[in-house]
């Protein structure tokens, strides 16, 4: 018999000495993820049994046991699924090969208080089995995979490392053996394992049974309703049962923001449990993730990796869903491009568009909360989903520059004065850099409401959909907006006439010339703003280039990309700029107005958040600058 000495992974290591050396206090819940593993074991059994018919005709009945010998302090949770053989244990009991570990590790890391919140999210990165280590000294593993000869025991500590050797099993499946700690003896009474199974375990589809070894004339009991949860009514069930459910399938803990229990029968039929966890997952925005609903098949598991059942943009969503329209002996393949689940997949997103926006309408803070958490993914549907493209601009909500709760477009249309026909947003990496922009300050003088953009994703469906009832998405920052003709702040106020406007294009004529020759080709024109009140100048893209903050997205992804040159805005109201105007007169004040120049277009690169074009001349050129403003 072999015998291998193993030591864990650096990450495996840090999650056990995390919960080894916690204070949480629910160490109730090492037995909900046992079980819990325990019956994603059966449920690959099952599915393993529709195309091996040696595993579909055993005789076997699925079923989770705990043993409990009071005598050795010994718990013991078997169940006979698929089981593992030497591979298997040493790559997910000795390896954590799961892209969420890293975010687990971050997270509790920037939140080493708040330990229960902490530990209470092991079971959602596929860490749960680590908890068996919070009551017990030392765990052994013994297991034999479904089809195998050879069964095979890993053992450890938690400290150091594992052992992995060979074992003798009679049949198919895998037994937990935990060696208690001396605080952990009520885990072996019957009445306080009764009360955690059914407290988190009630809805597992498989009977859960209790069989005290060492007592005589014990009888094996079984603890747990053991059925499948979405197949009783919904009014029979409980807010409780629901939120372990959720728990149980990894989508976090507490009450979900939304629960949605339906039977829908018709040209096809289905019961979908799904719902929307409260706190995003950690890597939601991983580029790899996928949705995670589970299929079913007449209560029998086929797969959590059909991405043709729900689209990317609502991955968000987790839960289940059961039909029997589908043959059992379909191959996971042909789900994708299967009729049925085309038709599946077009019902439950209906179902699940029109409830937020249900929830939109009736519970604001609600629907806040679900924003908060979701809102950049749902936007992608904008650019992939061009069918519910009107649907889902209804359910989306932006902040603008006079307040920061969010606003549904309608409630923008609502807030537009008469004589605008755009609907006008501005584009930022933060929500504090796009308020700080001189872009804003027209329309903040004239109350014209903007909104913050500040997903990635924005720059990706604002040109694609274009436009919200007929009214057309414009960037400030991008062509040539009049102000002038969309009112002023105060009624006693009246915009420059036409003759006004043309007098002050001809006064400044000299000095854009001289802005034009100093910065050359860095700029692509320079003309006078009608946006700008405080700020003497800013940068805008011209009508065919690309929107600033797509431009900055392109610079993040190749450090080589430049972009076309911007348009150089000049505030003719700034005394700074008309001060300049009147220098440029006198022939020996020249020099000086082409270093003001060049300091003023850095500074509109410098709002941006781009370093100066030339950091040597720009410092140079602010010194003398500062000689002057502090004399001896």
């Amino acid at each position: 018999m072999t015998n291998m000495n193993n030591k864990f992974e650096a990450d495996t290591g840090k999650i056990l000495d995390i919960v080894i050396n916690s204070l949480y206090s629910e160490r109730e819940i090492f037995l909900r993820e046992l079980i819990s593993n325990a019956s994603d074991a059966l449920d690959k059994r099952k599915y393993l049994g529709l195309t091996d018919k040696k595993i579909a005709n055993s005789s076997e009945t699925a079923e989770i046991v705990i043993e409990v010998n009071n005598k050795e302090k010994i718990l013991t949770i078997s169940d006979n699924g698929v089981g593992m053989n030497e591979e298997d244990l040493k790559s997910s009991l000795g390896t954590i090969a799961r892209s969420g570990t890293k975010a687990f590790l971050e997270h509790i890391s920037t939140n080493a208080k708040d330990k229960k919140t902490d530990l209470s999210m092991i079971g959602q990165f596929g860490v749960g089995f680590y908890a068996s280590f919070m009551v017990a000294d030392s765990v052994e593993v013994t297991s034999k995979k479904v089809g195998d000869s050879e069964a095979w025991k890993w053992s450890s500590d938690g400290k150091t490392g594992f052992n992995l050797e060979k074992a003798s099993k009679d049949n198919s499946g895998t037994s937990i053996i935990l060696r208690l700690k001396k605080d952990a003896k009520e885990f072996l009474d019957e009445t306080r394992l009764q009360f955690i199974v059914r407290k988190y375990s009630d809805h597992i589809s498989y009977p859960v049974k209790l069989n005290q070894i060492d007592k005589k004339d014990s009888e094996i009991k079984t603890l747990n309703e053991a059925s499948a949860l979405w197949t009783r009514p919904a009014k029979e069930i409980k807010d409780e049962q629901y939120q372990e459910f959720f728990s149980h399938i990894g989508a976090g803990f507490g009450k979900p923001l939304l629960t949605m229990h339906n039977n829908t029968e018709g040209t096809i039929s289905y019961t979908n449990l799904i719902c929307i966890p409260s706190t995003r997952p950690f890597d939601l925005f991983n580029p790899d993730r996928k949705s995670s609903l589970k299929l079913y098949i007449n209560r029998v598991f086929i797969t959590d990796k059909c991405d043709a059942l729900i689209p990317s943009y609502l991955r968000f969503i987790k839960g289940l869903v059961d039909t029997q329209d589908i043959d059992l002996n379909v191959s996971r393949e042909m789900l994708q491009n299967n009729p049925a689940v085309a038709k599946i997949s077009k019902s439950l997103i209906g179902k699940i568009l029109r409830e937020l926006k249900k929830v939109s309408e009736k519970d604001l803070d609600g629907y806040k909360n679900f924003w908060k958490e979701y809102g950049a993914v749902l936007k992608e549907g904008l650019y992939e989903d061009a069918e519910r493209k009107e649907t889902l601009l209804d359910l989306c909500r932006f902040s603008t520059n006079e307040n920061e709760d969010p606003i549904s477009l309608s409630q923008y249309l609502e807030k537009m004065p008469n004589t605008q026909k755009e609907i006008y947003y501005i584009s930022a990496e933060t929500s504090a850099q796009a308020l700080a922009s001189p872009h804003l300050e027209g329309f903040k003088s004239k109350n014209i409401p903007v909104l913050i953009m500040t997903d990635a994703i924005d720059q990706f469906w604002l040109p694609m959909v274009g436009s919200f009832k007929d009214k057309k998405f414009t960037s400030i920052t991008q062509g040539k907006i009049n102000l002038d003709e969309l009112g002023s702040k105060n009624k006693d106020e009246k915009n420059n006439s036409k003759n006004d406007k043309e007098k002050q294009d001809k006064e400044y004529v000299d000095l854009i010339a001289q802005l034009k020759v100093v910065l050359g080709d860095q700029v692509k024109d320079i003309r006078l703003s009608s946006k700008l009140t405080d700020s003497p100048v800013c940068l805008v893209a011209d009508e065919g280039d690309m929107d600033i903050a797509m431009e900055q997205l392109m610079a993040q992804r190749d450090s080589n990309y430049k972009g076309a040159p911007r348009i150089l805005e000049i505030n003719g109201d700034h005394s700074l700029i008309q001060n300049m105007k009147s220098l440029l007169s006198k022939k020996e004040s020249k020099d000086l107005v082409s270093d003001a120049g060049t300091l003023l277009f850095e500074q509109a690169r410098l709002m941006e958040g781009k370093m100066p074009a030339d950091p040597a001349k720009f410092s140079k050129i602010m010194n003398q600058f500062l000689l002057k403003a502090i004399p001896n």
